[in-house]
C-alpha cells in the first residue's frame, strides 16, 4: 500500500497485488479507507483474475507474501485469504526478499504515474490506475525477466503449463 493526495477528496490509498513469477499487476485499488476491506480487493482481482472465480479453496497452494501490516495481519483479511486458499506469508523487515516484487512495482507507479499527475477525484485516480496497470503489463521491460514484459512472461508460462497439461493427458 502507498498514499497519494486527490484534489478533491484528499488522501487516498493505494493497493496492489502483483505475481511474484512475472511481475504481472494482477490487482489494483484506490479508496478513501486504508482498512483491511479495502486492502482484499487487489487480492480478490488477482485471485477472479488468474482463477475465473471467487470460491472457497479456489486458489490451493498458493502464497500471499505481505507486510506486517495492522490491515494485512488483521483476522478478518486472514480469514478471507485462508477460505480463498490462499497461505499468508508475511516478510519480516528488514528481509531482503521480503515483498520486494510489489515494493519495486510501487516504485514504479510513484516515479511514472503518481508523482507525475495530479487527479481530481478517487475515482479519477481508480481509472488512471487501471490503465496505468494495463500499460505496465503490456509495455515494461522487466530486467528480471531478460527485458521482457510480464504479458509476454505469463504467455511463456501458459505455453508450458499447456505443453505440461498435453504431456501428462499422453503419458495416460
Amino acid at each position: 500500500m502507498t498514499q497519494t493526495i486527490t484534489v478533491d477528496e484528499g488522501r487516498a490509498y493505494v493497493f496492489v497485488a502483483v505475481e511474484h513469477a512475472n511481475s504481472e499487476v494482477v490487482g489494483i485499488h484506490a479508496s478513501r479507507s486504508a482498512n483491511r476491506f479495502e486492502a482484499l480487493e487487489p487480492v480478490r482481482q488477482g485471485v477472479h483474475r488468474c482463477f475465473g472465480a471467487i470460491a472457497p479453496g479456489v486458489t490451493h497452494g498458493l502464497k500471499l507474501r505481505h507486510d506486517h501490516g495492522s490491515n494485512y495481519m488483521s483476522v478478518d483479511f486472514q480469514d478471507e485469504i485462508e477460505c480463498l486458499g490462499i497461505e499468508a506469508s508475511p516478510s519480516f523487515a528488514r528481509d531482503p526478499e521480503g515483498n520486494g516484487v510489489a515494493e519495486r512495482f510501487m516504485r514504479t507507479l510513484k516515479e511514472n504515474l503518481l508523482w507525475v499527475r495530479t487527479f481530481d477525484t478517487i475515482e479519477e485516480l481508480r481509472t488512471a490506475l487501471i490503465e496505468f496497470a494495463r500499460y505496465y503489463n503490456e509495455t515494461w521491460l522487466v530486467a528480471r525477466h531478460g527485458y521482457r514484459t510480464p504479458a509476454q512472461v505469463r504467455a511463456d508460462q501458459s505455453r508450458v503449463d499447456c505443453n505440461q497439461i498435453a504431456e501428462l493427458k499422453l503419458a495416460a
